[in-house]
């Protein structure tokens, strides 16, 4: 059983920074694309980043691009999110996320994903 588990979430003034991380168990990362997704309510789950476990390779929406920074740890079976230069739009749930392919296409499309984590919330004042 694949499980997903964030932390790292809270509070931050604008401008500021913030780390989130996942742990990913039942799940060899070393082939495989883990993405980053966030949710206000109301609106749709939209793709943050990504990456190709594989080779690293990451993919960014264009509203984060520059200011977020995904990586990965595959020995601890880890992702992470570093974000930087934090606006009050960033203000969201945000979920990690495992997919057994990666297509650049489709690396930030939710559908693309099949687990999911249960969130951590970001909220930027």
């Amino acid at each position: 059983q694949v499980q997903l588990v964030e932390s790292g979430g809270g509070s931050v003034q604008a401008g500021g920074s913030l780390t989130l991380s996942c742990v990913a168990s039942g799940w060899s990362m070393k082939t495989q694309c883990m993405g980053w997704f966030r949710q206000v309510p109301g609106k749709q789950r939209e793709g943050v980043a990504s990456i190709y476990t594989g080779a690293a390779v990451p993919y960014y929406a264009d509203s984060v691009n520059g200011r977020f920074t995904i990586s990965q740890d595959n020995n601890k079976g880890m992702v992470f999110l570093q974000m930087n230069s934090l606006e009050p739009e960033d203000t969201a749930m945000y979920y990690c996320a495992a997919s057994a392919t990666c297509p650049p296409m489709y690396a930030l499309a939710s559908w693309n994903y099949k687990f999911w984590g249960q969130g951590t919330q970001v909220t930027v004042s």
